[in-house]
């Protein structure tokens, strides 16, 4: 097992140097002269090609293209992320850490939301297999997976803080300004828990050992939860841990629907800036969350599952 874990963790590392060097690459493809964007932000009143060389210069952009790929990777590997364009004074890494706290809140929340709401609801609906209430579920499932997060976040908005008045429609400072943005974060992946956890129970219920546990004389009651939900569940802790890069990502257009103070929105206005230096750090960040909560799961996996621990030995 030991060698296991540390053959993933070296397959990790050259596939993290891609991700920086497709990041730093796609980033650098943007028509737009970062000098010469550096330069409006400061609002100097009339830009020359003397200036631009030199901003060129003090941003290191006159440096051969792999050399500066080599002199940001060194960097980010002090989490040193360079210096925002739109605010010369800040650091692309304060930038961060600043907008962190609000994306972690949410995402945790989102991720609260969808244990607490798919686990029961998945259980019930292969308990209570095609009855009225896995029907109506299922129905619920097709419609929110195929609404995108935007258009559910607006829905909410108008409807329950709108015309209910119930919440406040954006914002951030207290628990009634989580609760919309977390719902429409973490209804796709709700939808999406329930199927998994349905259809794994399904298959698990006319696997062998449960046959094996009624002849035994256990109550159903014990099956359902002991054994089948049980092994349901093992197949699910890979894809939740995916789900939580993914839920920091897919913060990006709810934080902007409505106004919560997170990554997305700072992502957001950092396009529309051009501040290429945070732009580069958030896909790096969330490409970087993706490999290591993807090697975190699948090693917790392989430790909680004797199949897998037995095939890696």
């Amino acid at each position: 097992m030991k060698h296991y874990v540390i053959k993933r963790i070296l397959a990790a590392i050259p596939l993290l140097l891609c991700i920086s060097f497709i990041c730093f690459v796609f980033i650098n493809l943007i028509p737009s002269d970062p000098a010469e964007v550096a330069l409006r932000v400061r609002q100097v009143p009339v830009i020359t090609e003397e200036a631009i060389a030199e901003v060129r210069a003090e941003l290191g952009l006159d440096k051969p293209y792999l050399v500066r790929y080599a002199d940001w990777l060194l960097d980010c590997l002090r989490l040193d992320f360079g210096i925002s364009y739109t605010n010369p004074s800040r650091t692309v890494a304060g930038e961060l850490l600043r907008c962190l706290p609000a994306t972690l809140m949410l995402a945790g929340a989102s991720l609260v939301l969808v244990i607490l709401l798919s686990l029961p609801v998945g259980f019930l609906c292969a308990v209570y297999k095609d009855s009225w209430f896995d029907r109506l579920t299922r129905g619920f499932i097709f419609m929110t997976t195929a609404m995108p997060a935007y258009w559910v976040g607006l829905l909410l908005m108008w409807f329950v803080s709108i015309r209910l008045d119930l919440l406040p429609t954006s914002g951030s400072g207290t628990w009634k300004h989580l609760i919309l943005p977390a719902f429409t974060v973490s209804l796709t992946y709700i939808s999406t828990y329930i199927r998994l956890i349905r259809n794994n129970m399904l298959e698990n219920m006319r696997e062998d050992y449960v046959l094996y546990a009624n002849v035994r004389g256990l109550t159903q009651r014990s099956i359902l939860t002991r054994h089948i939900l049980k092994n349901s569940l093992h197949t699910c802790i890979v894809a939740i841990g995916m789900s939580i890069p993914q839920l920091i990502a897919g913060t990006i257009v709810v934080e902007n629907v409505f106004a919560w103070p997170g990554l997305g929105t700072l992502c957001i206005t950092s396009i529309f800036n051009r501040d290429y230096p945070v732009i580069q750090a958030y896909v790096l960040l969330i490409g970087v969350l993706f490999v290591v909560f993807n090697l975190l799961f699948d090693i917790l996996q392989t430790l909680a599952d004797p199949r897998l621990r037995n095939e890696v030995a």
